[in-house]
């Protein structure tokens, strides 16, 4: 008999993506003070197609987290960081239910850390990103190419209020994800230069 659900056990037991990727351009990791857990992704991105080409993870967490980590590794490798849509948490919270089902509430965090986890390494990617990118202004989304200066005209020509404006404008913010942040920044310092 065992101690975990039996999806839970099964992806527990026939673990695939468990590992360190030597030559990965993104990395990043999620804990839990509920329970001292800890998962950390890493990821290799081919830079020209911005394609997710391997995923590894290491988890000192129970089963239900290394099983939401081997479900979400299996989601995103040979994805396209633009078909990523942001990865919104409630998505992945939908496609970890989808093949592990519900988890209990006290487990849920075992979640949590894996959606932490991805997002920091999809962030550090980004970061890569910009740190190569050569324009005369700094690169905001690297998924989609997208200036600072093409955020900030759209912002200003538009009245752009939100990200999902944004968005929905030039596509900046609708890939990884990552430069979501940023793009809320310029948002609010457009508001507070205009009121």
């Amino acid at each position: 008999m065992s101690f975990y659900p039996k999806k839970i056990d099964e992806r527990f037991r026939e673990v695939r993506g468990v590992g360190k990727i030597a030559d990965a351009n993104g990395a990043g990791a999620g804990a839990s003070f509920a329970c001292g857990a800890f998962v950390r992704f890493f990821l290799r991105i081919e830079t020209d197609a911005k394609q997710i080409v391997e995923a590894k993870y290491k988890s000192s967490g129970c089963g239900f987290a290394i099983a939401a980590a081997e479900v979400l590794r299996e989601k995103i490798v040979g994805k396209n960081l633009v078909d990523l849509h942001g990865l919104d948490k409630s998505v992945l919270q939908r496609e970890i239910e989808n093949e592990l089902g519900k988890f209990p509430d006290a487990r849920s965090h075992c979640a949590e850390i894996c959606f932490d986890a991805l997002h920091a390494a999809l962030a550090d990617f980004r970061r890569f990103q910009v740190e190569e990118f050569a324009g005369e202004r700094a690169l905001i989304c690297t998924c989609f190419g997208i200036s600072e200066d093409t955020i900030e005209k759209l912002i200003a020509q538009n009245q752009l209020e939100t990200v999902e404006e944004v968005t929905g404008a030039c596509n900046a913010g609708g890939g990884c994800g990552s430069c979501q942040p940023l793009i809320q920044e310029f948002l609010d310092v457009f508001r507070r230069e205009n009121i």
